[in-house]
């Protein structure tokens, strides 16, 4: 792994986004009370012996600067290698759907250019969460002798944000976007020669507003460069709206599950915050919820996930939600079904409450 390179993007939009990320990129959406899921594409790549990892930032990247920093909590404060935060292009709505914007990587050439002892880059995007061993799967790609190797899965559900692939017995035939139940879905992790990617840059860069992999199938080089699947068959979350994001925490409450998301050979890395422990208070109740570190609980949590220095007062309920980080539930409250972001204040005796199917959310700081 000493011969390969990350490169990880953050530098795009999605079709109708929630008010979640009116204000943070989805990188840097809190994820499980104590992550956010970038920390997912980074500790797949760190855990797997990569130690230069570049990273393309968006527009609006205080948070995830914030959150990343110099890289050290996922050791990629190094002076050899290390963390390279690299701007992303700003240009408008074409960003949407584009995922790996070949705009991005004709601006940040120079980052696959001066790794020149690196024989190869894995790519990968943010809204995927899933813990993969990268070493088998840069292995699997070399012992192929494909071009490019795409991690893919059968997609469970219809979703117009993932980018669907045809194939045959050979591999990648042709691209849809959005996929349907049973389709090839690439869950936008992929890896390849360095000097390959770099042909590809000059290839696409009159038209660098295309996403690479849309523009590889759309010119016709799909038959001139060979793309092999891989089958992931863990566990793998699409966060790309508010409903897949509140799942996504849901999901999470299952034991099993979480095992297999962070086992202990390749548990995910985030950024340490030095809080207290949480502190039950007499009389609270507290039921298959994930609380962190900070958090005062006085009243009744079920099927919750809690972020960091949340306060339920006595007599609150917080029910099936995702409470952020500072926000205060006051006594005599009700929350379900609901995300409420973060420094949020719920007065006394206030009910906020949506469905499974369509969850309440509750933008940063109201009161």
């Amino acid at each position: 792994m000493a011969k390969v390179i990350g490169l990880v993007t953050a530098n795009y939009y999605v079709e109708n986004p929630s008010e979640l990320v009116a204000s943070r990129p989805v990188a840097s959406m809190p994820f499980l009370g104590r992550y956010r899921l970038v920390d997912f594409a980074l500790s797949n790549m760190v855990n797997a012996g990569i130690r230069t990892v570049g990273f393309i930032m968006p527009p609006n990247y205080r948070s995830l600067i914030d959150h990343v920093g110099s890289g050290k909590d996922w050791g990629l404060d190094r002076k050899a290698g290390g963390l390279f935060v690299m701007p992303g292009s700003n240009f408008g709505t074409s960003r949407l759907g584009a995922r790996f914007l070949v705009r991005d990587l004709v601006q940040n050439r120079q980052f696959l250019e001066r790794n020149s002892s690196a024989d190869y880059v894995v790519l990968s995007t943010c809204n995927f969460i899933y813990n993969i061993d990268l070493k088998d799967f840069v292995e699997s790609h070399i012992a192929s002798g494909a071009d490019i190797t795409v991690l893919t899965k059968k997609a469970t559900e219809d979703n117009p944000n993932i980018l669907g692939f045809d194939t045959d017995t050979v591999g990648v035939t042709g691209k849809h976007m959005g996929v349907k139940f049973g389709d090839t879905a690439f869950l936008d992790l992929a890896v390849m020669k360095r000097e390959l990617l770099l042909d590809m840059v000059d290839w696409y860069s009159a038209i660098d507003h295309k996403d690479l992999f849309c523009a590889l199938v759309e010119s016709g080089d799909i038959s001139r460069v060979s793309v092999k699947t891989v089958d992931y068959d863990g566990y793998v979350a699409a966060v790309f709206d508010k409903q897949a994001y509140f799942k996504a925490n849901m999901d999470l409450l299952n034991p099993k599950v979480l095992d297999e998301l962070s086992p202990e050979d390749r548990f995910v890395k985030t950024k340490a915050h030095d809080n207290p422990p949480a502190k039950f208070e007499p009389g609270s109740h507290v039921t298959n919820s994930l609380v962190s570190a900070g958090d005062r609980i006085y009243g009744a949590v079920v099927d919750s996930v809690l972020s960091r220095e949340v306060v339920v007062e006595p007599g609150a309920t917080v029910r099936s939600s995702i409470i952020m980080q500072g926000t205060v539930i006051k006594s005599g409250a009700r929350v379900e079904n609901a995300i409420l972001d973060r420094n949020n204040v719920v007065s006394a005796g206030t009910e906020l409450r949506g469905t499974p199917e369509d969850v309440l959310v509750r933008v940063k700081g109201r009161d």
